[in-house]
């Protein structure tokens, strides 16, 4: 799992029929100091984010295993928005 920043929405007339309702978003990688890795994707959001938020993504056969993205050609998905990281 990686963390990232939502920088935008993607919209794509034509797709996928499985991906229609699907929300895909534009997000940057960040490490765990919330600086950018210079890593950016495209991920589906199960959770609801939007631009501004951190979030956490799950990749490859991990992303499959939600009620949103169960049966759909998706390898990055969100599941999470993150409020804070305590780190020691």
């Amino acid at each position: 799992m990686t963390i990232g920043l939502v920088s935008g929405v993607v919209a794509a007339a034509h797709k996928d029929p499985s991906l229609q309702g699907l929300t895909l978003l534009a997000v940057q990688e960040l490490d765990l100091a919330h600086a950018p890795t210079g890593n950016g994707l495209i991920v589906a959001d199960c959770v609801g984010a939007g631009p501004g938020d951190v979030v956490l993504i799950a990749h490859g056969f991990a992303a499959l295993h939600t009620d949103t993205t169960a049966h759909r050609p998706v390898d990055a998905t969100i599941i999470a928005v993150i409020d804070r990281i305590d780190l020691e």
